[in-house]
């Protein structure tokens, strides 16, 4: 058994990820953000869904800036360029990436 929680703070303006579980076919990370000022631009080749366990954030996808906080979800499809603008303080994700052996 683990904790999602049991997290290590990345340096400011910076990340860390963390795999809770990976198959074929999903993989469910947790995601450390740590006040982010400089826009990260991001495509992966697999569905993403999102969802925010602590703190706020802005993310822009076809020219549209998604404000995020606890709670708040997001669906980012396979290829689909988007930008985590910018976070307020720490913001802690949980990110589950689909279909990931189709790549």
């Amino acid at each position: 058994m683990s904790n999602i929680f049991d997290i290590t703070l990345p340096e400011a303006d910076s990340e860390k990820f963390y795999t809770q579980f990976k198959n074929e076919n999903v993989e469910i990370k947790t995601i450390v953000s740590n006040t982010l000022c400089t826009p990260q631009i991001f495509r992966q080749e697999c569905d993403e869904w999102v969802v925010v366990l602590q703190g706020c954030a802005k993310i822009e996808m076809d020219g549209v800036v998604h404000k995020l906080k606890k709670g708040d979800t997001l669906f980012i499809p396979a290829y689909k360029e988007h930008t985590l603008l910018k976070t307020k303080q720490v913001v802690v994700w949980l990110a589950v990436y689909i279909n990931i052996s189709a790549n």
